[in-house]
């Protein structure tokens, strides 16, 4: 069954000076010259690991930076994991060596390279040394002054306002209004109903109720008073003759009423 991996986690730590110089220690167990670095506690963080094992080794309060990379190794039969992380110091030792270590000696890096004894150190160094002190130099670079930011009021009285343009204007037909006059033709033609009857009759009859009989006067001419004659018997010519005067008479005042309604 494979074991699991040891981590671990240290600095590649720069010193200013008119080169800038890197830390190399010196262990006391096997007189090796080694990165600063060491095993993780159970819960801790590899970033808060690495400050740590940095100050017990060196004694010097470090800030840590960007993280450079990873270098696995063989060591004891395992794998051993160790995470870097570029780190800055300055002024002397504020803490005594822990017993592991030696000496701590500060070099530049094609120094620091040779000095180191293991070879997977010296190549580790060797790519990330470079890109550590690039980083360093680009953080002491002079930042260029943030322009003032301008009052919100005058922003806005400097902002042009465009008007949307206009939508064109697209013509509405009229709806076609419907003719609310009844037509004398339609009203002429609609069915006849029941009700219609009835109410020609009612009104003929309102009518009639109200027209006065026409007087002798208003009768017309055309049907004059025939004078009384006394039927002579054996003349039956005459009395049928008198008979249809009185009948026509009749009529002509009857059609004239129905005129009048």
């Amino acid at each position: 069954m494979a074991r699991a991996p040891v981590l671990a986690a240290g600095g590649i730590v720069l010193r200013q000076a008119e080169t800038p110089e890197i830390a190399v220690v010196r262990l006391r167990k096997r007189n090796e010259w080694v990165l600063p670095k060491g095993k993780l506690d159970e819960g801790e963080a590899p970033r808060d690991a690495a400050e740590r094992e940095v100050l017990e080794e060196t004694g010097h309060d470090v800030c840590v930076h960007e993280f450079l990379g990873t270098l696995v190794y063989e060591s004891g039969g395992r794998c051993k994991v160790v995470h870097y992380w570029r780190m800055e110091t300055s002024g002397g030792p504020a803490y005594e060596l822990m017993d592991d270590v030696r000496a701590v000696d500060w070099l530049p890096l094609e120094a620091a390279v040779e000095r180191l004894s293991r070879s997977y150190e010296r190549a580790f160094l060797e790519n990330v040394g470079p890109l550590a002190l690039e980083a360093a130099a680009l953080s002491r670079l002079p930042r260029p002054a943030k322009a003032k930011k301008q009052p919100v009021a005058e922003k806005r009285r400097r902002r042009q306002v465009v008007a949307p343009p206009a939508a064109p204007a697209i013509p509405i037909p009229a709806s076609p209004q419907p003719d609310l006059t009844p037509s004398m033709d339609a009203q002429d033609q609609r069915p006849l109903i029941d009700s219609d009857v009835v109410e020609a009759e009612t009104s003929a009859a309102s009518t009639a109720l109200v027209v006065a009989a026409p007087s002798a006067e208003e009768i017309p001419a055309a049907a004059p008073a025939m004078p009384a004659m006394e039927p002579q018997c054996g003349n039956s010519e005459t009395a049928a003759t008198a008979r249809g005067g009185r009948v026509n008479l009749v009529q002509k005042v009857r059609d004239w009423l129905r005129r009048a309604a």
